[in-house]
């Protein structure tokens, strides 16, 4: 791809709005031509069973739930797209940063009539990180709706002071540090009550979600019958994001080995993907 990426435009009403919930929708920043060629190497990478694949579905339960990870690392098409796509200039905008470095990509897809859920929770607490500085840019691949697992927002929950256990879609313990409280199903309307504002949206392919890490989130099943949900979530990450290697967090390529209490500083593994000129 040899398109030039254009500056992007974000108002200032979003990013107050990404610094006051913890998460905004953002619409039309990624064009066909980016969401077509994603689209294309979503099955192209789902076809290989290469990579870290987690499936979210119980043999014998109907549709599928598919999740993979540091796609980056192996396949130019995402690569491409964490360093040269709107994504890495949206996460230096919303985190008022002059800087951003790509931390990982991540792949969800929910075929028609998935019945698994996206369990509630927080992204920081899988990571070898502490930070604020961290954003998730989820990147609708297909038309996306709560009919279709679209993703729900505890808004205001980064600032909740919570460090919930983190839960992977095919709920492997290895990555649950049962010490830390589990977060609570905000599908469930008990659970919907007093101060608890709920955010989400219907969503156009192009359009993406942009999140703290820890905004609590989680999303229900696919409830259509022949709706696909294809989403790319790329992590960047700020000034003030710290090496916090915890037992259960998640293992990076390589498994480096960083001081803790300091931002790493190694541009192959975490290349600078966006600075202002």
């Amino acid at each position: 791809m040899s398109e030039t990426p254009a500056a992007v435009q974000i108002a200032d009403s979003d990013i107050r709005a990404y610094e006051t919930d913890g998460v905004v929708c953002l619409r039309g920043l990624f064009g066909r031509d980016w969401i077509d060629r994603m689209y294309a190497a979503t099955d192209r990478v789902i076809a290989t069973g290469k990579g870290q694949v987690r499936e979210g579905t119980k043999p014998g339960e109907p549709g599928r739930f598919y999740a993979n990870i540091f796609m980056a690392t192996w396949d130019a098409a995402f690569r491409e797209f964490a360093l040269r796509s709107p994504a890495a200039e949206i996460a230096a905008r919303l985190l008022r940063q002059k800087r951003v470095n790509f931390f990982y990509d991540q792949l969800f897809v929910k075929e028609p009539g998935t019945q698994a859920p996206t369990f509630w929770h927080q992204d920081l607490p899988y990571w070898p990180f502490r930070g604020g500085d961290i954003v998730s840019i989820w990147v609708a691949l297909t038309d996306v709706s709560v009919e279709t697992s679209g993703l729900e927002y505890a808004a205001g929950s980064h600032r909740w002071g919570k460090w919930y256990r983190a839960i992977t879609p095919d709920q492997d313990p290895a990555r649950m540090d049962m010490s830390a409280p589990v977060c609570p199903d905000f599908s469930a309307p008990r659970n919907r009550t007093g101060d608890v504002r709920i955010l989400s949206w219907d969503m156009k392919a192009g359009d993406c979600i942009c999140h703290h890490p820890l905004t609590v989130h989680g999303s229900g099943g696919n409830r259509s019958k022949t709706q696909r949900r294809l989403a790319l979530s790329v992590r960047y990450m700020g000034a003030d994001a710290i090496w916090d290697p915890r037992p259960q967090a998640v293992k990076l390529p390589g498994n480096p080995q960083f001081p803790a209490g300091k931002r790493p500083d190694d541009e192959a593994m975490f290349p600078t993907a966006w600075t202002a000129a």
